[in-house]
């Protein structure tokens, strides 16, 4: 939650400013009875789980009063989040810079999505630490051409043997999750779709299994996403029992920023309590200070 005020009071700032059940429904009332989705998220909110969704653009048309409105009308907090690296809106410390201070004031957290492998040369420890919270996820790979390719851009996508890709995949994850400076991984276990339909055969449970024991050994967090319903709940299951922490995720492309639906579905079907959920560091915390290159 960004006020311009230290880092380390975050947490606390997070169980202040969440608000009481009744007052969620305070705008949702002018327009008709809170649903069932409203009275959940309240009911969450009172329990002490953070209602927060760390992974929102300001794309699509949707603006940062808009996206605060959207937050006062459900209850839940939102985190801005930055495009960062090559062939990305921001590629470097100056347009970091730019973007924070676009957001000064309002009551929002303010995360940078690390785009591609190349990130941590193109910006200063010193700029990243600026955001609260880092995330990334392995949709831009080094494929098995030595080319750069997007996962989710059809034409970049080139997979003559699935296996392999999915062992390349694999290893690139764990890649990330060991020398990337990030708090987040996110859109996790993502599959092009080429191979969506083959997500069981494919996520066998050993590679499920290597993921998540290298997030839990370097301390990062997996996004339950919304928008891509993943991951799916038996993952979520295993990194609960690895010790990791969650957070919840939209990935908007437009104005819909949907309200945690799938995130409430896992809280109840994976047994979430509101200490499996992450919370950003404080500064002097952050990954990218304790171990950045």
């Amino acid at each position: 939650m960004r006020n311009d005020l230290p880092a380390w009071l975050l947490p606390t700032l997070v169980g202040i400013l969440l608000m009481p059940a009744c007052a969620i429904f305070t705008e949702t009332a002018k327009s008709g009875e809170p649903d069932a989705t409203d009275a959940e998220i309240a009911r969450l909110t009172k329990a002490g789980f953070p209602m927060v969704d760390f992974h929102v653009h300001l794309k699509g048309g949707l603006t940062i009063d808009e996206a605060v409105a959207s937050s006062r009308r459900t209850g839940i907090r939102y985190g801005i989040a930055a495009n960062c690296g090559l062939k990305f809106p921001i590629t470097d410390d100056r347009g970091i810079d730019r973007f924070i201070a676009s957001l000064k004031g309002q009551p929002v957290f303010i995360g940078m999505q690390a785009e591609g492998r190349e990130w941590p040369q193109l910006f200063s420890k010193a700029a990243i630490a600026k955001f609260d919270y880092v995330f990334t996820d392995a949709m831009t790979i080094v494929d098995h051409r030595g080319q750069r390719a997007r996962l989710w851009v059809k034409e970049e996508v080139d997979i003559p043997d699935k296996q392999a890709f999915m062992e390349l995949l694999v290893e690139t994850i764990v890649h990330i999750l060991r020398e990337e400076p990030i708090d987040i991984y996110v859109n996790p276990t993502y599959l092009p779709d080429v191979l969506a339909a083959e997500y069981d055969e494919l996520w066998t449970p050993p590679r499920q299994k290597r993921v998540i024991d290298a997030a839990a050994k370097n301390g990062v967090a997996i996004e339950i996403s919304n928008r891509l319903h993943l991951p799916k709940p038996a993952f979520i299951k295993q990194a609960k029992r690895a010790g990791i922490k969650f957070t919840f995720g939209t990935n908007n492309v437009d104005h819909n920023l949907g309200r945690l639906e799938y995130g409430l579905e896992m809280i109840r079907e994976c047994s979430l309590t509101p200490q499996d959920l992450w919370m950003p560091k404080p500064d002097g915390r952050k990954p990218i200070q304790l171990r950045g290159k």
